[in-house]
């Protein structure tokens, strides 16, 4: 399964924009991607098929990532911390589709 991923790594200056996204697999995410996250300004966004989107955020020090799923119309999230071990596992078993339901321990959150 492919995905379309943009980021941006502080430490590089590396970014894509949402509208330039690059498909990546999974695996290449994981591989290629998470271990870049590594200040409070670096994010990592993945679009599933349907326009979806996963968004990560780096927490300061690289120790634990917010997981979400915006709702910008609400201007709030579905989200939760989780540790790189976390990240990894969820980012291998990402569904086709994104929704609330594949991400358990959501909590709403708005912005």
């Amino acid at each position: 399964m492919q995905y379309r991923v943009f980021y941006f790594f502080e430490r590089s200056s590396e970014s894509v924009s949402s509208t330039s996204a690059v498909e990546m697999s999974a695996k290449a995410i994981r591989d290629q991607l998470l271990g870049r996250l590594r200040s409070e300004d670096d994010y990592l966004g993945i679009i599933d098929g349907n326009e979806n989107l996963l968004q990560i955020l780096c927490e300061r020090g690289a120790e634990r990532f917010w997981v979400e799923l915006p709702l910008d119309a609400a201007r709030a999230s579905y989200g939760r911390y989780v540790t790189l071990p976390e990240l990894e596992e969820l980012i291998l078993n990402l569904p086709q589709v994104f929704d609330r339901g594949h991400f358990p321990g959501l909590e709403y959150k708005p912005w």
